[in-house]
This record gives structure tokens, C-alpha cells and sequence, in this order.
């Protein structure tokens, strides 16, 4: 069955605030008050005196005064309100419901309903005016975008007890069928996605790319693509690409065909510098094919570097691996205090009177890297106030919770040697993405730290386990690109970059990149003063010829002199936002710069690293999980485009979500005033 979803969006580009009546979502509806906790038999409430007022308003001409000076009607459309209505609530009708009504002449009587002469008994209040019309149509894109925003699936709103809801508050409302919705995401998606594309046309410097990896409940295998750039304003660009269903057996061929469907589509295969994966090694095999085959095109270099922030993770999971027991009881412990206002205030109380410090809950109790270190700190910074609190409601908690000297001892020992890990996650856990650079000069701090410090026994054979693990990491990442983009941060320069890829060849091979890449006279006529062309000439070239050479080779010695100059001066201070250091500086160094901003884009992690290490992983993680194969695609897409800033589009319409909110706004305000006339009636 085919819908007709044109129908389902009227020109939002160019709407015009006709009428707030489009917008009315509870349209006034005859209703029979019902008082709660009635009187007795035969009581009368007398019904109160009007009141006189005295009222003068431009608003006033507007509308005309019932003969038993109650009501006043709207000329427009019959709608009626008490005599004590203000004049700033008769406006605020006219601009929503008759917009323009000033410009109108001052014969507007005829088109109300003229009141009935003939006295009549109602059992019930009867409208006054013509109903509402109501364009179910707004209500339905405002239902889109809650699902966008809450990752749900059109399905959700197939529930028999939301569409009830609905039904409850007006029998007339109408969703669309879950195809429909279906069909719209579709289209928003495309719509949506040519924009994405319109957009990386644009880019003029190289971008990197990211991939990450997860399964569905329906055993899907799914590859997220983002890429990112430097702008010429020298802000940092992320867009994701796609979100793509990577065919059975998931291999790294499967991932490589998906991966370069995607690239093609959006044109950029020609601009990509690096890609950082996820680690798994069917990523790796298809990043090298991805590399073999860029390669054989000759566009320019490219590199593959893994996720450091899982590649932490791994670590991480090593060190605490034999203190799940003890950790698993802190979490039991910190489970109950969220779950209980007396005992957290409990809790609270005794940190205070022990001066172990000041706790904001709920804590974060979460399996991730934030919830475990929380619960290390616990043991060491609040442990007395812990006990007491176990032992204070004991009834309660039991004492499976209560640790001895022993248990306490293991949690210090792995607190103080898990410490480096917190500061550097902290640091590359920022909203101000780092750079690949400083990144490994934070890794290699790791190394040291692993390396240097003498664990018990048995922490030694977890310490061996991370060490290897690094060990993998600094040999994929000890390479001439990944010197380039460490040396281009203004902050590490040749200075602090470790001393692993520390290396003069490495220099030599970064100065002829650069002359090579970002210059446009050939390399071949820095070295000498005669290209091979004029040895193959005699050398017979006239004299300007001579001199516009030496011109060009003198200026060619300024462009290799940008980066011997950069590197001679001292490194920036650490503090240093490194765009904004690259955007003063781009004058002094015009062609070295167009290199930082191919280079700084590289990324170090393949995944944002609050959702690797923090509980709001988990809220993603299930949302992946839970989302079916047809809504995957569209709607986690959708969702991330309209947090970076793209317009939610239909075909090739913008919908105006803030027109759509401020008129639902001004009908919910005019039901509103509707009901309180009612209840002064």
C-alpha cells in the first residue's frame, strides 16, 4: 500500500501565521462539570451578582456585550468570554485567532452568529462559536521529533495505550499509520543526507574518518562512519556519514566493500588522510585494503591508527580484574544509598562528622571505567562513614557489605595505582577533542608509569597484561604520519614527543612530506639548480630563464624554512588551544598551516570518550541495542545531524520546528483562557 506522504507536510517553508486554530491540538469540547465531594441534597449555591466593570480598550470595538451584560462575543467568530475577561487576553485572541483583524473594517458584526431573542432552558453550556479547526498534521511532525530526539522507533507510537492517550484527550485526533511515519523518516533521511554531501563538497583540506562497531538484539552487525575536518576558520568539523548494515560474515572484506560504498557516495575518497578503528582485527584488515587500494590510486598518503581510549579501556579492564568482588559489593552498597533517601542522607551526614568529604547523588554506580573508580574512592576517602552506615542500618543491608582490612587494603593499592589512568581519561575525556599528539604523550606517560612502579604479587601478572597491551598500541602508533601530527601540535612540537618515535629520520622524511605535498614547485629543483629536464636540455636555458628559477627556488627555501623556523621556536604552553593558536599563526606560516589542518584532524579515539567510560555509554549502548533494522539507519542519523546543527528537512522543505512550538504554544494559551471564561461562567 503506497502513502500519499506529500500530503504530510503543507509548505512549512513558507507557512504564514494564518491562525493559531491550525495548531489547536484540544479543540473546546461540550463538557459537564463534575464537582468531587459533592453537597448534600438540596443545597442551592446562589449564583453570584455580575459585577460592573468599566472597561476602555482598543480591543473593545472588537467585540460586542451580551444583553445581560455577562459575556462579551468576538465579532469575528462568536467566541465568548465573562465580562471580567481582561483586555490583554481579548488581545492576545485576536492576534491569535484574527491575525490582521486591525486592518480589517469596522463592519465585521455580520460574520458572528447573532444571539437568540428567545429565552431557552440548556441542561448543559452550548458553544458559542465555531469549533477549532485542527491540523493533525503539526501534531504528527512534533511526534517525529520526539522519536528523533528519544532514538525510538516509529512502532512506539503503534502502542494500543499511547494512541489511547491521545484518543482521551480529543476522540479526533489522528496519528498517522506507523508506515506512514516509516516512509516520512525515510525521506528525511535522504533529504537530509544531501545535505551532509552539499556540505563535504565544500571542504577544502583532508578529513579522517572514525568507525565503531555494534551488534543489534536481531544479530545485525552495524559500522558507524564519521568523518571530521578543519574548516578554514579553523574549527574543528564532525559529521557522521552513515550508519550501515555490514553483510554476514562481518569479516574485514564486508567491512571494507560497506566502508568504500559509503565513501563514494559522499565523494571523498580522494580526501581521506586516516581512519581510527576500533581495535578488532577484521577492522585492521580492511583498513589495510583500504590503504592497499588508496595507495594504487596514489591519493596521497594514509594511515590507520587504533582507539586509544579503547585501547585504555582494555587496560583498565586488567587492573580491576581482581577487584570485581570487592568493587561488586561497593556497587551493592551504593545501589541501596541511591535508592534510599534516609540512607543517603545517612551517609551524607557521617562523611560530614568523619570529614570525609561531600557526595552528590545519585552516585554513579555504573559497571563503566567513572562507576568503578567511584566506587574505589568510596572505600578509600569514605570508608569509616561506609561501615557506619552499614552497620547503623544493619536490619536493612545485612553485613554482606561491610569489608575487612584485607578487602580495604587491595582497593587503596589498585586506587593509587590506577590514579594516572583517572587524570589522563579526565583529560582526553573533554569537550575540546585532543590532539592525536598529545594523546600519545599521555599514553607514553601510561607506559612509564606501568613499567616503573613495582606492583604486589598479585597485581604483577594484570600489570603484565596492560603492559603488552600498550606495547601493541606504541608499535602501531610508531610511524612517520603519526610524527607529523604530533610535531604540528604547537604544544609538543620536537620537545615532549616521546622518545619511541622520537627519531631523525623521521624529521627528514616530515620536511620532504611537506616540500613535497604543499608546495607546488617539484621537489627535484630544491637540490639542485637545474631540474632534470634542463640536464637533459645541455642545460641551453636563456638568462631571464636563469634568474626566474633562482626566484623560485629562493622562494621555495622560504617554504622549507616554515617548518625549521616553527620548529626552533619553544613549544606552546600546554593550555594552548591549538586551533586558535594555528589561526593566529597562519600568516607566519601560510603553507605549514594548510599541512596542521590536514593533520590535527586525525583522531585518537574511534568513540566519544564519556561514552566509553561513563554511564552515558550505556544509554547508547541500549538504544543501539533495542532499535530495529528498518528505523536504524534513518533515525540514529536524523538524530545526529540535528544535534550538529542541520536542519530536520522534508524532501526538500525545512520544517520549522520553533513556528510549530510557538503555535502550539499560543493554543495551548488560548484553551487556556477558554476554560478559565468557563469556570468564571
Amino acid at each position: 500500500m503506497e502513502w500519499s506522504v506529500n500530503n504530510a507536510f503543507k509548505s512549512y517553508k513558507d507557512m504564514e501565521p494564518k491562525s493559531t486554530m491550525d495548531m489547536v491540538l484540544i479543540p473546546n469540547m461540550d463538557t459537564i462539570d463534575i464537582v468531587l465531594g459533592s453537597s448534600e441534597k438540596g443545597n442551592v449555591v446562589p449564583s453570584a451578582k455580575p459585577r460592573k466593570k468599566t472597561m476602555t480598550s482598543v480591543y473593545l470595538k472588537y467585540f460586542e456585550t451580551a444583553p445581560d451584560g455577562k459575556t462579551r462575543r468576538c465579532k469575528f467568530c462568536g467566541q465568548s468570554y465573562s465580562i471580567a475577561t481582561a483586555t490583554g487576553n481579548l488581545g492576545r485572541h485576536l492576534s491569535n485567532r484574527h491575525p490582521g483583524y486591525d486592518k480589517t473594517g469596522e463592519n465585521v458584526s455580520s460574520s458572528a452568529p447573532q444571539p437568540s431573542t428567545t429565552p431557552t432552558v440548556i441542561k448543559k453550556p452550548q458553544p458559542q462559536g465555531r469549533a477549532p479547526q485542527v491540523d493533525y498534521d503539526h501534531l504528527n511532525w512534533l511526534l517525529i521529533k520526539w522519536l528523533i530526539l528519544a532514538t525510538l522507533p516509529p512502532s512506539t507510537l503503534e502502542e494500543k495505550w499511547l494512541a489511547n492517550s491521545f484518543k482521551f484527550l480529543n476522540p479526533s485526533i489522528q496519528l498517522w499509520p506507523g508506515e506512514k511515519y516509516k516512509a516520512v523518516f525515510r525521506e528525511v533521511f535522504r533529504s537530509m543526507r544531501e545535505d551532509v554531501r552539499a556540505s563535504l563538497e565544500q571542504v577544502s583540506s583532508k578529513v579522517s574518518i572514525a568507525l565503531d562497531f555494534w551488534s543489534s538484539y536481531e544479530q545485525i552487525f552495524y559500522m558507524s562512519i564519521t568523518c571530521q575536518w578543519i574548516d578554514e576558520n579553523w574549527s574543528f568539523q564532525k559529521v557522521l556519514l552513515d550508519i550501515c548494515q555490514v553483510p554476514y560474515p562481518c569479516t574485514g572484506s564486508e567491512i571494507y566493500n560497506s566502508l568504500v560504498k559509503v565513501l563514494k557516495m559522499y565523494n571523498i575518497e580522494n580526501k581521506i588522510l586516516s581512519c581510527t578503528h576500533d581495535n578488532s582485527q577484521n577492522a585492521i584488515h580492511a583498513c589495510h585494503a583500504l590503504k592497499e587500494d588508496l595507495d594504487g590510486q596514489k591519493m596521497g598518503p594514509f594511515c590507520f591508527i587504533p582507539c586509544a581510549a579503547r585501547t585504555l579501556s582494555l587496560i583498565i579492564d586488567d587492573a580491576l580484574r581482581t577487584t570485581k568482588p570487592v568493587i561488586a559489593k561497593v556497587r551493592e552498597f551504593v545501589q541501596e544509598l541511591n535508592a534510599s533517601l534516609d540512607i543517603s542522607e545517612d551517609f551524607i551526614q557521617l562523611a560530614t562528622a568523619y570529614k570525609e568529604g561531600s557526595w552528590q547523588f545519585p552516585l554513579d554506580a555504573s559497571a563503566r571505567w567513572s562507576g568503578s573508580y567511584q566506587m574505589l574512592d568510596i572505600v578509600q576517602k569514605a570508608g569509616k562513614s561506609m561501615d557506619a552506615v552499614v552497620r547503623k542500618n544493619e536490619e536493612m543491608l545485612g553485613n554482606r557489605m561491610l569489608l575487612n582490612t584485607a578487602e580495604k587494603n587491595v582497593v587503596n593499592i589498585v586506587h593509587n595505582y590506577l590514579e594516572p589512568f583517572y587524570k589522563v581519561i579526565s583529560e582526553i575525556g573533554v569537550n575540546t577533542p585532543p590532539t592525536i599528539g598529545m594523546v600519545i604523550v599521555y599514553m607514553d606517560h601510561i607506559s612509564d608509569t606501568i613499567t616503573t612502579r613495582q606492583p604486589p604479587d598479585w597485581l604483577k601478572n594484570p600489570a603484565e597484561d596492560m603492559a603488552k597491551k600498550l606495547r601493541s598500541y606504541n608499535n602501531q602508533v610508531c610511524n612517520i604520519f603519526i610524527y607529523m601530527t604530533a610535531i604540528l601540535d604547537p604544544r609538543i612540537k620536537c620537545e615532549l614527543i616521546p622518545e619511541s618515535l622520537n627519531s631523525e629520520n623521521y624529521l627528514e622524511e616530515a620536511r620532504a612530506h611537506f616540500v613535497r605535498n604543499y608546495y607546488t614547485t617539484p621537489f627535484s629543483s630544491m637540490t639542485s639548480g637545474y631540474s632534470s629536464q634542463d640536464i637533459e636540455d645541455g642545460g641551453a636555458v636563456s638568462f631571464a630563464e636563469e634568474i626566474a628559477r633562482k626566484k623560485r627556488r629562493a622562494s621555495m627555501s622560504n617554504a622549507t624554512d616554515e617548518l625549521t623556523q616553527y620548529l626552533s621556536e619553544s613549544p606552546a604552553p600546554t593550555k594552548t588551544d591549538v586551533l586558535e593558536w594555528w589561526k593566529v599563526n597562519s600568516t607566519r606560516y601560510p603553507r605549514l598551516s594548510a599541512m596542521a589542518r590536514d593533520f590535527l584532524a586525525v583522531q585518537a579515539t574511534s568513540v566519544k570518550p564519556d561514552e566509553l567510560f561513563c554511564s552515558k555509554g550505556d544509554e547508547i549502548d541500549k538504544q543501539r541495542f533495542c532499535m530495529p533494522h528498518d528505523s536504524t539507519q534513518a533515525i540514529l542519523c536524523i538524530k545526529s545531524w540535528t544535534q550538529g546543527g542541520l536542519k530536520l528537512k522534508y524532501k526538500s522543505t525545512e520544517i520549522d520546528y520553533e513556528r510549530l512550538m510557538e503555535m502550539a504554544a499560543a493554543a495551548a494559551a488560548d484553551i487556556s483562557l477558554a476554560g478559565m471564561d468557563k469556570k468564571q461562567k
